[in-house]
């Protein structure tokens, strides 16, 4: 299978971005003549609500508008949410794939945990909107401000330039805050890249098929300064393709909240190359702090992959398949990951070291699969979901999930939230997430999330 994927990696991005010049080219005539019967009425005309397929997370709500004229309009969006997380058992030890103890930190505490504002509209045309993104959490004390700036050309192309994901995973592209909890499952959170900031273009150009195709500074620009980084660009590409309705509910999010009367059916491909720096000095932690390996240890850390060796560089590929459908409140959806760590660049404390012992490259691979149901429409979901991990260490962690969603105002919008995970092994690790690098065992956690 790694072979399979590093032979194709390459190609399937060639694919892509040839796939989408084709199509656009095939439908840029059509569309030029329906974009010329159509004028915006830029002052009297509903709140429009777009879809979150232009810069993933950072897309805000509906909101309320605080003003709009024909030149310009200022929205206002919020998000919040309050959680209680228990990871048990309180005091674990583990061995890493070196045979090493390390220390499972898992947490049992109650927070404020994130916060979004968007300040959104158009300016001087209608086709011309910005967001301006506030972004707190509160468990890793952090505060970011960042944008994004678009221009439709027409419905099969849209630019833009500012905070964009890296297009490696579904969840990246749109879902969020709709997942089943508030953070995502495992096997998402292990393979997916990071934020970064850079430049896109997304689009449908066929009905019911869309792409996205981006460049970005690196795969995680989180906590990253300018003069922290390296002269290599992330690239990306996702194809889509809702055969069946069109379209996957709003923002593409998980369960089917809406009933779906006719099958609502989503195929995609996603992949992302990355030729990632540590992007701190030797001696210093890591500021990469996306990429980990299999037991949960940070790929650029000093020591990871053998005691007195540093990863300066790395290629980061990785792809990934994903499959869902909707109907009658039912939702299922898979997603398949592959990843290579490959052409590391070493620095070794001892120079007699033998680096022949340090893997030349690291595959895994690995899925998830989950089930929701509303079992009172509008009103309480219940769902469960399982990933599967095959890495190079031998370790195959898995989790099993749980857990229901309940609706008091009959709304996405606000959402009451039970969740619970068993773990083995997990090699997931965030503050902000439900994983802990290591941790075997329960996790239980309740919160309270809205947006408007």
């Amino acid at each position: 299978m790694k072979s399979l994927f590093l032979s194709l990696n390459s190609k399937v991005f060639l694919f892509l971005l040839f796939s989408f010049s084709i199509i656009t080219l095939l439908s840029t005539t059509s569309i030029a003549q329906d974009d010329a019967a159509v004028a915006f009425d830029t002052v009297n005309v509903e709140d429009d609500i777009f879809e979150n397929t232009t810069a993933g997370e950072f897309t805000p709500g509906k909101g309320f508008t605080l003003f709009k004229t024909g030149l310009a309009s200022l929205n206002v969006s919020v998000y919040g949410l309050a959680r209680y997380i228990n990871q048990m058992p309180a005091n674990q030890e583990f061995e890493d794939h070196l045979g090493r103890t390390k220390f499972a930190d898992t947490r049992n505490d109650i927070w404020w945990h994130r916060t979004f504002v968007w300040f959104s509209g158009y300016f001087y045309t209608h086709k011309l909107r910005y967001t301006i993104s506030v972004w707190g959490l509160a468990a890793t004390n952090q505060v970011l401000l960042f944008g994004n700036l678009q221009y439709s050309i027409n419905p099969a192309i849209t630019v833009a330039a500012g905070i964009v994901p890296n297009v490696g995973s579904r969840s990246m592209q749109g879902p969020w805050p709709f997942f089943l909890s508030s953070d995502r499952l495992l096997a998402e959170e292990f393979f997916r890249p990071g934020f970064t900031a850079g430049a896109w273009v997304t689009g449908e150009p066929l009905p019911k098929f869309r792409y996205w195709v981006m460049v970005g500074n690196n795969l995680s620009q989180l906590g990253i300064t300018a003069s922290q980084m390296s002269r290599d660009l992330s690239t990306g590409a996702s194809i889509w393709w809702m055969p069946t309705t069109g379209e996957f509910g709003p923002r593409g999010g998980y369960g089917d909240f809406e009933l779906h009367k006719e099958m609502a059916t989503r195929f995609g491909l996603s992949f992302v190359h990355a030729r990632e720096d540590r992007q701190s000095q030797i001696g210093s932690p890591s500021a990469e702090t996306q990429v980990k390996v299999s037991d949960g240890l940070l790929l650029y850390e000093t020591n990871t992959l053998a005691d007195g060796v540093t990863v300066q560089k790395a290629n980061f590929d990785q792809g990934a398949i994903d499959a869902g459908i909707k109907i009658n409140g039912l939702h299922l959806q898979v997603e398949y990951y592959f990843r290579n760590l490959s052409k590391f660049d070493l620095a070794v404390a001892n120079p007699t070291f033998d680096v022949g012992t340090v893997p030349s490259s690291i595959f895994d691979h690995g899925f998830y699969a989950l089930v929701s149901y509303e079992i009172i429409p509008k009103a309480l979901q219940i769902y469960g979901a399982t990933s599967r991990i095959f890495d190079d260490f031998k370790r195959k962690p898995w989790d099993i999930v749980a857990g229901l969603n309940w609706y008091p105002a009959g709304t996405r919008s606000l959402r009451v939230n039970l969740h619970g995970i068993y773990v083995d092994k997990s090699p997931a690790s965030s503050s902000f997430g439900f994983y802990i690098g290591g941790q075997t065992g329960p996790t239980i956690s309740t919160g309270v999330d809205f947006l408007f």
